[in-house]
């Protein structure tokens, strides 16, 4: 599957919490699409976590860093950029409030 690397050879950060989707790029090398790959494009079809991926396709972590890391070189998966730390965490005030309208009910 992974030709024996255990790296993947794209420069792109592929964290365990990283989000991956497919870009809707028709696959054109079928010599290069396993059984594996089409799984992965197909569970792409929406936002999935790496980690998710390893756990949907039974298979190791690292294996599936590879994978999608040869897909993201071939234009056919990409990492959704993560929430900046503005939107990370959400403002106190408002937190507050729906605490408060919850307790309330």
């Amino acid at each position: 599957m992974t030709r024996g690397r255990t790296r993947p050879t794209t420069g792109v950060q592929l964290d365990v919490v990283a989000i991956v989707v497919g870009t809707g790029l028709a696959v054109t090398d079928t010599t290069r699409t396993t059984p594996e790959r089409q799984r992965l494009l197909a569970l792409c079809g929406r936002p999935q976590a790496l980690a998710d991926l390893a756990s949907d396709l039974d298979l190791p972590i690292g294996v599936v860093r590879v994978l999608v890391g040869d897909l993201i070189d071939q234009g056919l998966l990409r990492i959704q950029p993560q929430p900046t730390s503005s939107t990370a965490h959400p403002d106190q005030r408002l937190l507050r409030r729906v605490l408060d309208d919850l307790r309330a009910l």
